[in-house]
């Protein structure tokens, strides 16, 4: 079985063509369910690869469980099943499936995973050693971390020790030896063994995690150089650590003795491990492998909050929002890292269509941390999602209030209550808060053209909403609204051959959007092609535009844009 591969649809989907040479082939056998009337393996194999494609893995487990009912040691059918139920968290039901894959003679990666977590689980690391030994592998770096776990678990501290060093000598796993070596001498008081590892040049990559970083501060604390945990954080950190960082510093400072609990046990350890493969497969194509060792990072240590939230954060960018909605309601309130995963959360259900509970959420964290700005900002979003701008204008003004000296990053605060502004007809407080945020980000495009466009749009500083627009173009040269508003700030300055280029270029980019098509029309109306006109106007409609949008429309089918025109000028009124 190949070591990685790079889609649970191509897991799940593909395990025939993946399948190992010494895979047993299961004798042919009738393949219908008949005992409760449940759809053939076939159907149920097909179910489950549909929902392998979408990665949704409640829907895979559940289809694959139904078809091993027909064929319980079919060994596609149980690599499916393995990665799904450990991608849903459930490592008890995912190491069984995984034990009678093993029995069918398959070799799978994704199996052995799930049986050295459970293994883990039990404490049972003689069978974990037995299974290495006799070539049960995950891949080069986890099974060495593995091995040497397992030892450690099993007492043989000296055994465990040269298992770490030959990861160090292994060239590109020095520095993932060298901390898990530390881990394992920390957990077992050598703590003075522990930090000279930390002071290895191999460990210099270590700061690049957080978990090195808060190991090696704790492992200084409990020899009692407080003075040189503060050093470290500093050094990596600056002014800016992070809430939980933040906290422990000030214990520091305080002279509180910092416990040692990165990795406090054999378990940890290997929890830590898994935590260290998600952590190197981060940000790579195989985000399915990533989660599969998250989760089981997670399963041995449910209090492992970073690998909580890379679970959560994983499963939401792969759409699985009601179980990323889940993991990040694992984070305990007590935690630091608490009101991001809360803002995760409701990110997630809002991602889901659960519009309310986000706000509900958002609220309730608002209320407990009045005086947080990015708490403050994602209630007003939720708030300013559901179209409640009147609500949504005061809670950006509280964020606002809290901020005494704006920097860049806070233009997004004054470009999203200004839109509020926009949405009820204030162009005064939108031009300012717009203005506003200019200064703070001079060149977002964003900010140029929502500025630049409803300059155009009310038929004010023409001239200068070209040049603006014209930037935001040059800054985001494929964003279909941006390209639009270039195209109507041609059409209001009369150069409609100028905005033809543009429109068709919005077009292409946002086929099925109403105001875009409507310029569409209105531009091709005003070159000469009317009949093309009329045409991308009756599209425009079925694209269900806004109801004062589509009454405009209508009357441009039935009389004509120059009519509309003619008799919205009569009636003191503006196009757009």
């Amino acid at each position: 079985m190949p070591r990685l591969i790079h889609s649970f649809a191509l897991i799940c989907g593909l395990a025939a063509l993946a399948a190992p040479a010494t895979a047993a082939t299961p004798p042919a056998k009738d393949t219908s369910i008949d005992a409760v009337g449940l759809p053939d393996s076939a159907g149920a194999y097909l179910a489950a690869r549909a929902a392998s494609a979408q990665d949704d893995f409640a829907m895979a487990a559940h289809w694959y469980g139904v078809a091993l009912q027909a064929d319980p040691e079919n060994p596609d059918l149980l690599q499916g099943a393995v990665v799904a139920n450990v991608a849903l968290g459930d490592l008890p039901a995912a190491a069984k499936l995984a034990r009678a894959l093993v029995k069918t003679g398959a070799v799978s990666q994704f199996g052995q995973m799930a049986i050295v977590a459970d293994d883990t689980a039990k404490g049972d690391y003689s069978a974990i050693l037995k299974d290495q030994a006799n070539g049960a592998l995950i891949g080069k770096l986890m099974d060495r971390l593995v091995t040497a776990w397992a030892l450690v678990g099993s007492g043989k501290m000296s055994q465990a020790e040269m298992a770490f060093d030959h990861i160090i000598a292994s060239p590109g796993m020095e520095p993932f030896g060298v901390y898990h070596k530390a881990l394992a001498l920390a957990q077992s008081g050598d703590f003075d063994g522990a930090e000279n590892l930390f002071m290895r040049p191999e460990s210099a990559m270590i700061h690049g995690l957080r978990r090195g970083v808060l190991a090696q501060v704790q492992v200084l604390s409990q020899l009692d150089r407080g003075a040189d945990a503060i050093k470290v954080m500093d050094s990596v950190y600056g002014d800016a650590p992070d809430a939980g960082m933040a906290a422990i510093r000030q214990r520091l400072v305080q002279g509180d003795k910092i416990a040692f609990d990165v990795a406090a046990t054999p378990k940890d350890g290997m929890a830590e491990a898994y935590f260290t493969l998600a952590t190197l497969l981060a940000g790579q194509k195989d985000d399915i492998l990533t989660l599969l060792n998250t989760r089981l990072a997670s399963a041995l240590r449910p209090d492992h909050v970073e690998a909580q939230l890379m679970s959560a954060r994983l499963l939401d960018k792969l759409g699985q929002y009601d179980l990323a909605i889940s993991a990040f309601a694992q984070v305990p309130q007590g935690d630091p890292a608490y009101i991001s995963a809360t803002i995760g959360q409701a990110a997630a259900a809002q991602s889901a269509g659960k519009s309310e509970d986000a706000v509900a959420l958002l609220k309730g964290l608002a209320a407990k941390n009045p005086e947080n700005v990015g708490v403050l900002s994602a209630y007003g979003d939720s708030l300013r999602r559901q179209d409640h701008c009147d609500a949504a204008i005061g809670v950006y003004g509280q964020a606002i209030a809290l901020i005494t000296a704006p920097v860049p990053a806070d233009w997004v605060l004054f470009y999203q209550r200004g839109g509020c502004h926009l949405l009820q007809s204030d162009w005064p407080a939108a031009e300012a808060d717009y203005k506003r945020a200019l200064v703070l980000s001079p060149g977002e495009p964003r900010l140029l053209n929502e500025l630049g466009y409803g300059y155009v749009d009310r038929g004010e500083n023409l001239a200068q909403a070209l040049e603006m627009i014209q930037q935001a173009v040059a800054a985001a040269p494929d964003e279909g609204y941006i390209i639009d508003s270039l195209a109507w700030a041609y059409f209001r300055l009369g150069r409609y051959q100028d905005a033809v280029a543009p429109i068709e270029k919005a077009s292409r980019l946002m086929p099925v959007d109403p105001v875009v098509t409507d310029h569409l029309g209105d531009i091709y109306w005003s070159v000469g092609r009317k009949r093309e006109a009329q045409f991308q106007w009756h599209r425009a409609l079925s694209f269900k535009p806004e109801p004062k949008d589509a009454a405009r429309i209508q009357l441009k089918l039935e009389k004509g844009l120059d009519q509309v025109l003619q008799d919205e000028k009569a009636q003191g009124g503006n196009d757009g």
